[in-house]
């Protein structure tokens, strides 16, 4: 029988070309397996809310380009409508300003009882075009001067007048909406000087009058 030797113990073969330490197990490595996996999630998560307040901040500032875009169309909308309708306002008044000798003329031929036949339904037809273009005549004898629509060319004193009246229409006025383009010529009077006067002290003497009929017993009896 062999015997054998006491103090050695029998170690597990070990491969050639491998040191003592590779037959040991190593041991496990705190950065890898289940403890490494809570910091990667909060890291992943910490990125996502990031982009994600980029992407709420990016479509935050479109919304406000956009409604900027949309406001500033609809003012050049509006801008370009005012300017069409005052465009079309214009060409229509420097037409019918045109046509104003003819509609003075067409009136005194009324006057004259010469507006007849032919001539008659033509000149009806042509201020009926004009009224439907906005034309709108204005001037009537015995309404108050107004030096914004009224231009006066003669002017007179009379005693029934209590301020300044237009007695007389030398030419209509016309206007287009509250535009005029022409003023009503007219002949005007002011009240006579002085007879306001007289009516005043007339007006005062009256009532002094009646106030010694009261005091006197009124007016003796026949």
């Amino acid at each position: 029988m062999t015997e054998e030797t006491p103090g050695f113990e029998e170690k597990p073969d070990v491969p050639s070309g491998a040191t003592p330490d590779d037959a040991e197990p190593k041991a496990a490595s705190p950065s890898s397996g289940e403890g490494a996996a809570p910091a990667g999630d909060a890291n992943q998560t910490a990125g996502l809310v990031a982009q994600l307040d980029q992407v709420r901040t990016a479509l935050g500032e479109r919304t406000a380009d956009l409604q900027r875009l949309q406001a500033e169309y609809q003012n050049y909308r509006r801008r370009v409508e005012r300017d069409r309708i005052a465009v079309k306002e214009i060409a229509i008044a420097n037409l019918l300003t045109e046509l104003l000798p003819v509609l003075d003329d067409i009136g005194r031929a009324r006057e004259h009882g010469e507006l007849v036949g032919g001539f008659k339904s033509v000149a009806e037809s042509l201020e009926t075009v004009a009224a439907k273009m906005g034309l709108q005549q204005f001037g009537k004898e015995g309404e108050p001067f107004d030096p914004t629509i009224h231009e006066a060319l003669m002017h007179s004193y009379a005693p029934d007048v209590t301020e300044t009246t237009c007695v007389a229409i030398l030419q209509p006025g016309y206007r287009i909406g509250e535009r005029t383009i022409r003023p009503a010529r007219v002949a005007v009077a002011e009240p006579q000087p002085g007879a306001q006067t007289v009516k005043a002290e007339s007006s005062d003497a009256a009532p002094a009058e009646a106030a010694d009929d009261k005091e006197s017993g009124g007016p003796d009896e026949g």
